[in-house]
């Protein structure tokens, strides 16, 4: 069974009290564009995440608010900002808020409804093997974890540099 595969770009999720630090009292989210995962969404607003050897202007917050603040980038992203410890300094228009953990370089995963599970062969937090790529770029990713629940839409999540290393593939393949 194939299954797409998402190229996740740089992005940042902010709680309820960092929206407000950052774009002002009781500020709240816009909708830009759904995302494949249900309830969310990319949104208008942009914040710069400040390293200690320059920035980043223009990442995209998605919603809606979590309880923690997570700053999600490719590793080459963190390493061209200085980053090698898990803090950083987002910056918006209203404000800006230091974060002392939360940045993190996100494990390639699979969002994986329980029936497709099933389908699949696969549990949750299982580690597998996913074959995919362009043509002159296939590739296999190993070290996948698979993430289970009824609120997902199956689909892999690798990061900007994953993606660039298989041509920006769309759809993989479990390889057992």
């Amino acid at each position: 069974m194939k299954f797409l595969v998402e190229t996740s770009a740089r992005h940042v999720h902010v709680c309820k009290e960092t929206l407000e630090t950052l774009f002002g009292a009781g500020y709240e989210l816009t909708v830009k564009k759904p995302l494949s995962q249900p309830g969310q969404y990319a949104s208008n607003e942009r914040v710069t995440v400040v390293g200690p050897k320059r920035e980043l202007a223009n990442v995209s917050i998605l919603g809606p608010c979590r309880g923690a603040d997570q700053v999600e980038l490719s590793a080459t992203d963190a390493r061209s900002i200085g980053i090698s410890a898990p803090g950083c300094k987002l910056v918006g228009p209203c404000g800006e808020v230091e974060l002392k953990e939360g940045v993190i370089v996100a494990k390639r995963h699979i969002h994986v409804t329980p029936e497709d599970a099933e389908k699949l062969g696969v549990a949750d937090k299982e580690i597998v093997k996913v074959a995919c790529g362009s043509e002159g770029r296939k590739l296999v990713f190993d070290d996948v974890v698979i993430r289970v629940s009824e609120k997902f839409a199956t689909a892999m999540h690798i990061d900007t540099d994953e993606s660039n290393a298989c041509g920006g593939a769309s759809e993989g393949e479990i390889v057992k």
